[in-house]
């Protein structure tokens, strides 16, 4: 499976769509943007540049892309505002794989260039918002050209599965699984930290290379508190829905081997891991590294049972990956049974997903 193909959210604004299945990804904004803010803030604390370069990385589709910008811009004109200087040029490039629902998000941008000109008036420096699609693990922009990097939602997607998961069929490391489990091997573990570090190593490297010295990122991504990476609060959603696709195996709905060949591209790291690869690859210092707790459902107060809500929102992500292994066939049916077992599961348990939000900076050698 090529992630860089297959990886995308749900696209348009339809029942399954992730423009309205996406309240986890919006409450992670929000318990970031004071992150974001203080970290805006410290950029602009000596001086103002004429022209300020800006990414969001892993934009989606959907209102969450342009909220962050509009955010982002706000920030900035306040700061402009209290110094009592003119507002910078802001370039945006918003930035996600290929596949990506991009033609969503620029029939948005009219409704954001009004918003800006009608709250900032003679306020409103010019604004360029572009695309750049294409991974992060690996370079998107000119030497320097970026001051604020910003990444939410996104960093817990590897690059690719890690290669050691299927380099022999006939005999699967992760037998029934599609992620780490309690009952995963210690080589499955294994395989999945390092990919994680590799893909996070060079989103470091690029990242150093097109940043201004003293420029800055806040990223915000699932992990886990514990060192633990068997723990529910990072891997029992993915646990739950292997349950429902071996559900279907018996029935002989899904061919087994099917499931025995799919891994998620997906790893949560804990605070330790984050800090080990800033670390060794040298180029950033971090600012703060912080855990909240998000419920499953992003705390909606949708009518329908939780188990529902939490299954359109894990539909509307990971629905791509699984149409190219299952086809498009069993996927109603596949969430429908995944809903049932959310809704047991939680109903006896209090588990939460994890976000970690890091702030840090370029530094200046």
């Amino acid at each position: 499976m090529e992630v860089v193909q297959v990886l995308h959210m749900n696209k348009g604004d339809g029942e399954t769509s992730y423009a309205k299945n996406s309240t986890v990804q919006s409450k992670i904004i929000s318990v970031g943007k004071p992150v974001m803010e203080e970290a805006i803030l410290k950029l602009l604390c000596s001086s103002v540049p004429e022209s300020i370069g800006i990414a969001d990385l892993g934009c989606s589709s959907g209102p969450n892309a342009l909220r962050v910008i509009s955010e982002i811009l706000d920030i900035i004109y306040a700061k402009c505002k209290d110094l009592g200087c003119p507002p910078p040029e802001c370039r945006v490039s918003l930035n996600d794989l290929p596949c990506n629902d991009f033609n969503c998000i620029f029939g948005l941008l009219p409704t954001l260039y009004n918003k800006i000109k009608e709250e900032k008036g003679a306020g409103f420096g010019p604004c360029f918002i572009s695309a750049m699609p294409g991974s992060f693990y690996g370079r998107l922009f000119p030497s320097r050209s970026l001051h604020f990097v910003h990444s939410s939602s996104s960093l817990h997607w590897l690059s690719q599965v890690p290669p050691s998961l299927s380099w022999n069929p006939s005999t699967p490391m992760n037998k029934g699984k599609i992620y780490i489990s309690k009952t995963s091997p210690s080589s499955v573990l294994e395989a999945y930290s390092q990919q994680f570090k590799e893909n996070f190593s060079l989103f470091l490297k690029s990242r150093s290379e097109e940043l201004v010295p003293g420029g800055r990122m806040v990223l915000s991504f699932m992990g886990r508190r514990s060192v633990d990476p068997t723990t529910d609060e990072s891997c029992y959603q993915w646990e739950l829905l292997a349950k429902a696709l071996m559900s279907m195996v018996s029935e002989g709905l899904v061919e087994e081997e099917k499931v025995d060949s799919f891994n998620a591209p997906y790893y949560a790291p804990c605070a330790e891991e984050i800090k080990m690869e800033v670390e060794r690859e040298g180029s950033f210092s971090i600012d703060m590294i912080e855990g909240f707790e998000i419920e499953w459902d992003g705390g909606s107060d949708d009518k329908q049972s939780r188990g529902r809500r939490v299954a359109k929102t894990i539909r509307a992500v990971v629905e791509s990956m699984l149409e190219s292994q299952f086809g498009r066939d069993i996927m109603d049916e596949l969430f429908h049974r995944y809903a049932e077992l959310v809704d047991d599961y939680l109903s006896k348990n209090t588990t939460k997903y994890t976000n970690l939000v890091i702030s840090m900076f370029r530094k200046d050698c």
